[in-house]
C-alpha cells in the first residue's frame, strides 16, 4: 500500500481499486455521481465495479459512507439510492446506520413541482461486517446533566434482575443520525461535500493513522480532511481538471483541529 499512500490517482475509479490489495481499506467517505450528473465533465462511472472493488479493498470492520441522492424524472424520484444501498447489502455490506444530511439552505421551492422541497440526502453508513471503530461525537446540550442514570437489563440465570452500572450524565450527549450542514458548491465544483459532513464522518468511523479513501475525490474535501485529521488518505478521480484541484489543496498548510468528541 505504501506507494498509494496520500496519492491522488487521475483514472477510473474501477481499474485503479482493482491494483489495491485486499482488505487495505479502513475507512470510504465518498459521494457519488448521481441521475444526470453522472456523465458531469464527460465522464460516466460503473456502480456494480464500484461496489464490488469497495467490498474488496474494504478491511473487516472497515466502513463505506456512501453519500447519494434520488432525481426526479417525470413526477417521480429514482429510487436510485434504496436500489444502490440493497445491492450493497446483496453484496455483502452491512447497512449499519441510514443517516440523514439536513441541509441548511437549500434551493427555492418551486411550488409548481407539487411537493415539498427537498432540503436532504440519505448517508448510508455500509460495514464489512461489525463496526470495528466508533468515536461516538458528542455535541448536543444534555438537559439533564449531573443525573445519575440506574436501572436494569435483563435478568440473570437465577432469575434475579441485571442492574446496570449507575452512569453520571455529562454536559453534552451523542448527536442524533440527522446530520445540518450547509450546501457547499461553488466554483471549483457543482457539488462539493461539506467539509463539516467529511470531518464529522472521518472522526466517528477512524483513528489517527488509518487509511481513508474517496474513489469520488471532486474537489477532495474528503481527502483535505483526513489529512488535516491525522489519517492516511487515497483520492481518486477521473477528471483532470478536479485532480489539479485536489493537488492545489492538498499543498495549503494542515489546520489542527480543535474539537473534542467526548466533551463532558
Amino acid at each position: 500500500m505504501t506507494p498509494l499512500i496520500n496519492q491522488i490517482i487521475c483514472g477510473d475509479n474501477v481499474a485503479t481499486m482493482a491494483t489495491f490489495p485486499g482488505d487495505c481499506i479502513d475507512l470510504t467517505v465518498t459521494s457519488p455521481p448521481y441521475g444526470e450528473l453522472r456523465t458531469y465533465g464527460g465522464h460516466s462511472w460503473d456502480f456494480e465495479g464500484v461496489a464490488q472493488q469497495l467490498w474488496r479493498v474494504t478491511k473487516l470492520g472497515g466502513v463505506v459512507v456512501w453519500v447519494v441522492a434520488d432525481q426526479t424524472i417525470d413526477g417521480s424520484e429514482s429510487g436510485e439510492s434504496f436500489r444502490q444501498a440493497l445491492r450493497f447489502k446483496e453484496i455483502g455490506f452491512r447497512l449499519h446506520d441510514t443517516m440523514i444530511w439536513q441541509k441548511k439552505s437549500c434551493y427555492s421551492h418551486d411550488p409548481r413541482n407539487k411537493r415539498y422541497k427537498t432540503s436532504f440526502e440519505y448517508m448510508f453508513v455500509l460495514s464489512k461486517g461489525d463496526v470495528l471503530c466508533y468515536n461516538e461525537i458528542k455535541d448536543v446540550p444534555n438537559i439533564n446533566a449531573g443525573r445519575t442514570l440506574s436501572g436494569t437489563k435483563g435478568r440473570k440465570a437465577s432469575g434475579e434482575l441485571r442492574k446496570l452500572k449507575p452512569v453520571v450524565l455529562g454536559k453534552f450527549q451523542a448527536r442524533s443520525n440527522i446530520w445540518n450542514a450547509a450546501i457547499a458548491g461553488t466554483p471549483i465544483h457543482p457539488a462539493q461535500f461539506p467539509e463539516a459532513l467529511a470531518r464529522d464522518h472521518i472522526l466517528s468511523w477512524s483513528n489517527e493513522g488509518d487509511i481513508v479513501l474517496d474513489p469520488f475525490a471532486g474537489s477532495g474535501t474528503t481527502c483535505r480532511k483526513a489529512k488535516d485529521l491525522g489519517r492516511k488518505w487515497i483520492a481518486i478521480e477521473v477528471n483532470p481538471s478536479y485532480c489539479e484541484i485536489i493537488r492545489k489543496r492538498m499543498a495549503q498548510e494542515v489546520l489542527a483541529f480543535t474539537g473534542d468528541l467526548d466533551a463532558e
